[in-house]
Formats: structure tokens, C-alpha cells, sequence
């Protein structure tokens, strides 16, 4: 659904402008079941190239590496994705359980991302795993990816433009950069002006449980519908990009000592941190203490 609705191009238009064929897409797709079984043994055995193969959902392989608990035709989708993955050009994960196994990765399950299970490599396809275009699983993690990052993940693969990707095989151009980073709360994050509510004007980090300041991620760059984010509307990042999406701790809490939040912003380090952040609380200009800084 989001990437039905990105803006830069119309779907139809982008898959033109692209010359992509889609060949199967479950939602998309009109053809019987036949023809989709027709169409996997055609790709596995050669006979129809497969360019990309874009998996949403994390793989299942329980119970016991069977695969039993998640079936299409009677047999495990674990082993359609990777006969599948065996003749892709590119293998895309979409998505955040696609990239690193998601909300069933420490459950019986037995979920695990396509090259990553949570932040260790390795996963469903292990971690030598190369592409025929000699690529990793390229992760485009979100809950949901934002349907401008697929569309541009595409176009780029598609012109072979260059695609440089971060430790976690995610796109740099939209995963090189913090949530926090483009948060129009910034002012209030560096002043330590705090909320404990939602909807308010302040930093959602010291008491709500922002992950802004530590998740990879284009939210504010990339607006949804081209206008807004969580941050922008007083609600939390939830860190749905980062390998441990869901976290073990209730959402909307951050976990301090001696109100230190236990874990900092990226590059932060401790003893600085614990030396800035009154100081930085009492220089906070009136305007922000009376919440009159525009969002």
C-alpha cells in the first residue's frame, strides 16, 4: 500500500517508464494459481529471467526449520524464496521483517530476515549470499518502507546508477542518516525541553521513548503523503527501521537511571552527556520553554 502510494510516479508509470514487467505480485496479480506454479518452474528452470525478487515478510522456518507454520500449495514459502533467490538478478527485502526477521524473530516461529536475523548477518540466505548481479539482499527496512524508497531503489538498480549501501545492506541515500536528523524538535532535544505527553511542542526522547536519535531512517526527509512525520505530530519515533523492531520495552517509555536515559543518541558518550545536559536545560531560551518555537 505505500508503495502504491509514492508521489514521485504514478505505479503504472514508474513500471513503464522502468520497462519492469511484473511478473507476480499477490495482491496485483490476476492469474490463477496454475499460472503462478507454471510461472515458478519457468524461473527456476531458466526459461523466464528473473530481475528482481522482492520479498515482504519475514521467513518463516518453524517449527523446527520446517517451514510448516507458514505454506503456499501445501509446501513451505521458505524454500519458494529460496528457489526463487537462487535465479534473481537483485533480491530486495522490503520491509523491516523481510530485512531482519521483525516481530517473530524471538519466537517460536522461527522468523529470520532474508541476510539478517535482527543485527547479525546471516539469516535465511546466509551471509555469503551474492545476487547473479552479485549483490546482497538489499534491506529496505521501515514498517512500511516508504513507497518512494522502493520506487528509487528500483530506478536505481534498474539504470544501474551507483546504490552504495551501509553495514546492514541498506541504501545510504535514505538510510545514511538519522530519524532525529531533519525532526523539527531539535532545538528542543539540544535545550532539553521534555514532554511527557503526546501531541506537545517539546523533545519526545528524554521521557517518551523517541528512537529518533538512534534509528536509521529518512522519516523527515521523506515526509508520508509529503507532509508529515510521527515527530512532526507530537508522536514518538518507534525505531521501525532498526534490527531490534519491536523492542523488548514498552514503546513510549525511555528505561533511565537518575533520569539518564540508558541508551543515548548516536555518538554520545556518557560522560559527556551527564556533564552537558543540565547546563544545557537551564541555557534553553524563554520562546522554548514556553513551547513557541513553529513546527
Amino acid at each position: 500500500m505505500a508503495f502504491l502510494d509514492a508521489r514521485s510516479s504514478a505505479l503504472p508509470a514508474l513500471l513503464r517508464m522502468l520497462d519492469i514487467e511484473v511478473l507476480w505480485h499477490p495482491s496485483l496479480s490476476a492469474g490463477s494459481a496454475r499460472q503462478r506454479r507454471e510461472l515458478v518452474e519457468a524461473i527456476c528452470a531458466g526459461e523466464q529471467p528473473l530481475t528482481f525478487l522482492c520479498v515482504e515478510g519475514s521467513v518463516i522456518r518453524g517449527p523446527g526449520g520446517s517451514g510448516m507454520y507458514d505454506t503456499l500449495d501445501g509446501a513451505p514459502k521458505k524454500d519458494l524464496v529460496a528457489r526463487l533467490a537462487r535465479r534473481a538478478e537483485v533480491v530486495l527485502a522490503v520491509g523491516t521483517c523481510a530485512s531482519f526477521g521483525g516481530i517473530g524473530a524471538d519466537s517460536s516461529i522461527e522468523a529470520t530476515g532474508l541476510q539478517f536475523l535482527k543485527g547479525a548477518p546471516g539469516g535465511f540466505l546466509g551471509e555469503a549470499f551474492r545476487s547473479g548481479a552479485g549483490l546482497p539482499v538489499v534491506n529496505l527496512p521501515g514498517c512500511p518502507c516508504h513507497g518512494e524508497i522502493v520506487a528509487g531503489a528500483l530506478t536505481a538498480l534498474t539504470s544501474g546508477a551507483s546504490l552504495p549501501l551501509d553495514d546492514r545492506h541498506a541504501p545510504l541515500e535514505w538510510y545514511g542518516l538519522l530519524v532525529h536528523q531533519g525532526c523539527v524538535r531539535n532545538e528542543y532535544h539540544e535545550y532539553r525541553v521534555e514532554e511527557r505527553d503526546f501531541g506537545e511542542r517539546g523533545c519526545l526522547f528524554f521521557y517518551m521513548g523517541c528512537r529518533g536519535p538512534m534509528a536509521r531512517g529518512p522519516c523527515n526527509k521523506l515526509l508520508w503523503n509529503r507532509r508529515s512525520s510521527k515527530t512532526r505530530v507530537g508522536v514518538p519515533c518507534l525505531g521501525c527501521t532498526e534490527p531490534d523492531f519491536p523492542q523488548g520495552h514498552p514503546f513510549f517509555q525511555t528505561p533511565a537511571i537518575m533520569d539518564v536515559p540508558l541508551e543515548l543518541p548516536s555518538g554520545v558518550d556518557r560522560a559527556h552527556y551527564l556533564a552537558y545536559k543540565d547546563m544545557a536545560a537551564a541555557a534553553a531560551p524563554l520562546r522554548l520553554k514556553r513551547r513557541q518555537n513553529r513546527l
